[in-house]
């Protein structure tokens, strides 16, 4: 059996019309390469994996019994490919790994040149650990998050004071997303976004896999970090263009929003807390806090009206 080029995860939670989408336009992006795909079904209630088993049964499908989380999910799909939870040598026996595994969210559209675009920038850099394309939303718009800087406190403090939307193209205060960059210039950088990230087999051996604390958010910049302090590169590839739709299963759910807010806490508490002056922590926790507090009860607020019944 040929060693595959890619292995393919996509973790699902009530997205059943766009997982379908998706699915068919990695079908058509196959060609010429060696690609098996493992959806892993976070006990959605919408007939999605029944939709993957009537459709494509060629693609492995694990279905929970709960909403696990994106990186655990993610994680089981890794494990099944042979990945271990372990970090092992690089002298291990490799050959029957794939060479390449890409996390997918089920809200992108792959264009149909995309793998092999990928896969042919990721061959052509052997010191790039990981990489990632240009994603956009449905309005054409750049998605911020597939190039952005690691949020170092004093980062993250220029974005929390809004300092970063003020000047955008400052190389200062501009950093989380790298908006001073144009989007049509390929770069390497600190992180890309998990909707679509394309790991090497020999990077994830040597770092492990995904950190299970986090929920959803927050992992795959926590991975990207893990990946950079092994030595290894990170790459925003401009020449691929896959559609994101973005946060279609969570974004009118308060859990996620509780979830976005804490994973900033749990990747600034393992990475940074330790380093950062008591004031600067105080501000940073603070800040965490507040923005989360008021985006969360803003959120209740407007699914309390939006599902009160109207006065007759």
């Amino acid at each position: 059996m040929k060693t595959l080029d890619v292995a393919i995860i996509i973790v699902n939670y009530n997205t059943k019309k766009l997982l379908q989408e998706c699915l068919e336009s990695v079908q058509k992006a196959m060609k010429g390469l060696q690609v098996s795909i493992c959806v892993v079904d976070n006990a959605s209630g919408d007939g999605s994996a029944t939709m993957v088993t009537q459709h494509f049964p060629a693609v492995h499908l694990i279905t929970n019994t709960e909403n696990v989380g994106y990186p655990k999910a993610n994680n089981q799909g890794l494990r099944w490919f042979g990945f271990a939870d372990q970090r092992q040598p690089l002298a291990h026996p490799a050959k029957s790994l794939p060479r390449y595994a890409l996390l997918l969210n089920p809200d992108t559209v792959l264009p149909a040149d995309a793998l092999q675009k990928m896969v042919a920038f990721l061959d052509d850099k052997s010191s790039c650990g990981a990489a990632g394309p240009h994603l956009v939303r449905p309005d054409g718009s750049l998605d911020l998050a597939c190039r952005r800087s690691f949020p170092a406190p004093q980062i993250s403090f220029y974005r929390m004071i809004g300092l970063s939307k003020l000047f955008p193209q400052s190389k200062r205060f501009g950093r989380y997303n790298m908006t001073f960059v144009p989007e049509t210039e390929t770069i390497p950088v600190d992180s890309i976004v998990g909707a679509f990230m394309m790991v090497r087999r020999e990077t994830i051996m040597q770092v492990g896999l995904l950190d299970e604390t986090f929920f959803m958010y927050g992992e795959d910049l926590d991975w990207a970090y893990r990946i950079k302090e092994a030595g290894w590169e990170i790459w925003y590839n401009a020449d691929v263009t896959v559609l994101h739709i973005k946060e279609a299963a969570s974004k009118k759910s308060r859990k996620a929003r509780y979830e976005f807010y804490r994973a900033m806490d749990i990747f600034y508490r393992k990475h940074y807390a330790e380093t950062t002056p008591r004031w600067l922590d105080w501000l940073i926790r603070g800040g965490i806090a507040l923005r989360g507090g008021v985006d969360i009860g803003k959120r209740f607020l407007i699914t309390t009206f939006q599902t009160r019944p109207r006065q007759s």
